[in-house]
């Protein structure tokens, strides 16, 4: 299948315009068939760094914000309005087995929330679950990882301690780690404990960093540590975010995260938003990077994500509404995603391309949005209509496009 599109973002520094890509996929009927979509602009699908899919709640949860730092926010937040209506769909036990009880419910929702934002990748920052938790899935939330909460409250929600974290990885995969969410001396020990333990090393990510200064942010750099910047998160909790220019002025690998919709963004779409209206200098390139091969180095992932090959299995099309490949990502919205398609399965997008796939409909949703005809892979809907038999009224989320 080959598809003829307006410009095609195959990385932050190659772009061809006017050009043909060949979309490969076992679903396609016809495989010499020919698209014309030159009102297009072709991109690999975004990578969302960080995330709770479980906490995919709304509104956000917080009475009190800004806060020192987030352990504050941790307990407070439980008083919440929001966290106690989540909490009648599913209540924390403690142990952590996400793949049990109504926990799949909430899962489905953050899942969603990046699957109609165009992102093929998430990383879900919770304990390793079973295999059943990673499998199936219409986009890939990645199971190579070890993780630690914070330094500040430990492995609370399970796990080992950093160290036996760090040491589970071999250095083959990421180390992800919450350090530095705040301002005060609590959030201030984090990264020099962080040294001391000898956890700052090319494959760790770290998340926030808010209270990092330009030395520790430097030695970021020079250790090939990455950073994950979640900036509206930040911003609502705290009142203050990463110095992100110090990241670039350094070359830190920084990527870009949502965090969960109880502090953060709706979804990576107003995630870019969002940092583009509070940081209007850093350009769109830079904030790409953060979303497509910095994620992909950060996170260890295969060579397919993050760039687009002229031959691609993963392919995002996005409506052009600005003939600058960059600006245009900031103005699209949810329903701007023409095609999105995840290992050669067309997962969301316009209906008129579903009709080239050999697909099973009954796997499928169909919904108009703004006066197009839409579908995605799986159930949504269903989720939507089984929390809200258990609520006992109707719940709106705002990252499901209908």
């Amino acid at each position: 299948m080959e598809i003829k599109v307006r410009a095609c973002v195959h990385n932050a520094d190659n772009i061809t315009r006017n050009t043909t890509l060949k979309l490969n996929s076992s679903l396609l009927k016809d495989k010499n068939k020919i698209w014309d979509c030159s009102d297009t602009i072709a991109y690999p699908p975004f990578i969302n760094s960080h995330d709770h899919l479980i906490s995919n709640w709304y509104p956000k949860a917080a009475l009190n914000h800004p806060y020192p730092n987030v352990n504050v926010w941790v307990e407070e937040m439980k008083s919440s309005d929001s966290f106690l209506e989540r909490n009648k769909v599913w209540i924390n036990d403690g142990k952590f087995d996400l793949t049990h009880g109504t926990a799949p419910l909430i899962i489905s929702l953050g899942m969603y929330k990046n699957l109609f934002s165009g992102c093929a990748v998430v990383q879900d920052h919770i304990p390793k679950q079973k295999k059943e938790y990673y499998n199936n899935n219409p986009i890939n939330i990645i199971k190579e990882y070890t993780q630690c909460h914070s330094l500040s409250m430990g492995n609370w929600w399970g796990g080992k301690t950093a160290e036996e974290e760090y040491r589970n990885t071999e250095g083959k995969m990421p180390f992800i780690i919450h350090i530095g969410e705040g301002i005060d001396e609590v959030a201030k020990k984090c990264f020099p404990r962080m040294e001391e333990l000898d956890l700052l090393q090319p494959n760790t990510l770290i998340i926030h960093g808010i209270v990092l200064t330009r030395d520790q942010i430097k030695k970021c750099a020079e250790s090939g540590t990455s950073i994950c910047w979640c900036p509206e998160s930040n911003l609502f909790l705290i009142g203050k975010t990463l110095d992100i220019d110090s990241c670039l002025e350094f070359g830190v690998n920084v990527v870009l995260g949502t965090d969960s919709t109880m502090s953060g963004s709706r979804n990576i779409l107003y995630e870019i938003k969002f940092a583009k209206k509070n940081f209007p200098h850093i350009p769109m390139k830079e904030i790409f990077r953060m979303i497509s091969t910095n994620a992909r180095k950060a996170l260890f992932l295969q060579d397919s994500y993050g760039v687009l090959a002229n031959e691609t299995s993963n392919l995002l099309l996005l409506r052009m509404k600005d003939l600058n490949p960059f600006e245009n990502i900031l103005n699209t919205l949810m329903d701007d995603i023409e095609l999105f398609v995840h290992q050669g399965i067309p997962v969301y997008g316009n209906l008129k391309f579903l009709t080239d796939f050999d697909i099973d409909r009954n796997q499928y949703h169909f919904f108009n949005v703004h006066g197009h005809k839409k579908f995605v892979k799986g159930h949504p809907e269903l989720i939507n209509t089984k929390i809200d038999s258990i609520l006992g009224y109707h719940k709106d989320f705002p990252f499901f496009p209908f």
